[in-house]
């Protein structure tokens, strides 16, 4: 070891009651190797271990050596998994701290897969190297696309094998989040039944998120709704570019509005509402078309949380909690509509705008269509193609066409406007697994190239075809796993 590391890191989630957390250090590993390293990132933190050597970073992203003054932890939460509730915590990850951003806020950095914690319950506390690189792919993918996201700092392999359904080699990820306080965390902070625990884990969060609610004198209401629509323009960005969580339990809701914990999510390729690619998501919960009403479930769990600091009243406490949540669905509809209007180069409204969305999604339903090339090939007027022959099709596109003549705006307008909503590469499910494959087979080649196309998403490059293409058809149904 050339130096030793010395970050100036803050831990003011320890200033929570001790429930929340426990003081526990990542496991060392034997051989660790930095394999990933998103400079860039750093750089945009100010995290300035530019001059550190490849050893160095190794040691600080396995959790080898601890920086100076650092007090690593687990968190404690709870969750409704696929609507069943439990206790739960970081099972197999460490927050190290929260680094200070050059803007004043914080940000929690946390190795993932840095060995057992006291939540661990049955699990080793390892991750396998091919979830941890997909992990930084999509979350790298999804921050290029402009949506609220986790980001990943760091891999690094650990020298060491784990055991899952065959020998994998493991790995730890570094991650990024604006914090990891989840809604999960309010449920476990509720079961204290204790009002003022529920009231310190609200001033917190309020502090680290929400600071200009610190005047308000119905601070828990506004809360509640500012949540709410932070998860409203979460979803809205998902359904947006074709993004499925997979597995949107309410530990993994952050309060922050980011996206968390990449385990089995995936892009879907031909577009359909009821796209499951979970293995684990047997009936469809979590199905894409469900998402919206799955955020507004999981905020009904949050709003339960609450209703102690809503009004000493019950009842009163569950009408305004009502109040609220009932402002989603009508939000939600609301920011919907304009989203998809603007994927299709809408300006101002017209009565039959909903209709004509809907029945565009619905033939690309019954045709399979790509749901990503379908609306670059109308922003670049490449609908000569067989696929768009049919009367149907042509129909709508007559209608499409001179609703476009009300927009009382140059044709430029709408093109612009479509292209900053339609991306033309996402991470496509097939080159992902192969950048995998190959990865973890000390070939990150693929990996390399994927990561680089990914981080322009709206550049559009005709040296790149492949990566617009969609999966090959396949007689087995894609599917992703949670990699735990």
């Amino acid at each position: 070891m050339s130096k030793r590391i010395s970050l100036n890191f803050k831990n003011s989630y320890l200033n929570l009651p001790n429930e929340f957390y426990t003081k526990v250090h990542p496991t060392p590993v034997p051989n660790p190797k930095i394999i990933m390293f998103n400079q860039e990132l750093a750089e945009s933190m100010q995290l300035n271990i530019s001059n550190y050597s490849d050893e160095d970073k190794a040691s600080l992203f396995s959790g080898n050596q601890i920086p100076n003054n650092i007090t690593p932890f687990s968190q404690a939460y709870a969750g409704h998994q696929f609507g069943h509730f439990t206790i739960l915590g970081d099972g197999r990850a460490h927050i190290l701290g929260e680094h200070l951003m050059p803007n004043g806020t914080l940000m929690d950095i946390q190795f993932k897969g840095s060995g057992k914690t006291p939540y661990s319950r049955r699990g080793d506390g390892r991750a396998a190297l091919g979830p941890m690189l997909r992990e930084y792919i999509i979350s790298e993918a999804m921050h290029a696309l402009g949506i609220p996201t986790t980001r990943s700092l760091a891999v690094v392999t650990t020298g060491e094998n784990i055991i899952r359904e065959t020998t994998l080699p493991g790995a730890i990820l570094t991650r990024v989040a604006s914090s990891h306080i989840r809604v999960g965390t309010f449920e476990f902070a509720a079961t204290t039944q204790d009002i003022t625990t529920i009231k310190q884990l609200l001033d917190y969060t309020i502090n680290r998120h929400f600071p200009n609610l610190n005047s308000s004198n119905q601070k828990a209401i506004d809360f509640l709704n500012n949540t709410i629509n932070r998860q409203i323009d979460l979803i809205i960005n998902w359904m947006r570019v074709g993004f499925i969580h997979g597995v949107m339990n309410t530990d993994n809701m952050a309060i922050s509005g980011e996206t968390i914990d990449y385990g089995p999510c995936a892009f879907m390729d031909s577009y359909d509402p009821g796209t499951v690619f979970s293995s684990i998501d047997q009936m469809g919960r979590y199905a894409f078309a469900n998402q919206p009403i799955i955020a507004q479930w999981n905020l009904t769990r949050l709003a339960e949380t609450l209703l102690p600091l809503f009004d000493k009243n019950m009842d009163k406490a569950v009408d305004i909690a009502k109040e609220s949540l009932q402002e989603f669905s009508k939000l939600y509809n609301t920011k919907w509509l304009e989203m998809m209007k603007s994927k299709l180069g809408l300006f101002n409204t017209d009565s039959n705008d909903e209709s004509l969305i809907i029945d565009l999604l619905n033939w690309m339903t019954a045709n399979h269509a790509d749901n990503t090339n379908t609306f670059i090939d109308l922003s670049k007027n490449k609908t000569n193609q067989k696929q768009y022959q049919t009367s149907e099709f042509k129909n709508w596109h007559t209608r499409w066409q001179n609703r476009i003549k009300k927009n009382n705006k140059d044709l430029k307008d709408s093109i612009n406007l479509m292209q900053s909503h339609n991306p033309i590469f996402i991470p496509r499910n097939h080159l992902i697994e192969k950048a995998l494959d190959e990865a973890t087979n000390n070939n990150l080649e693929p990996f390399n190239k994927l990561i680089s196309v990914l981080k322009t998403p709206y550049k559009d490059n005709q040296k790149l075809k492949l990566y617009k293409i969609s999966a090959p058809p396949s007689k087995y149904p894609y599917q992703t796993f949670c990699g735990t």
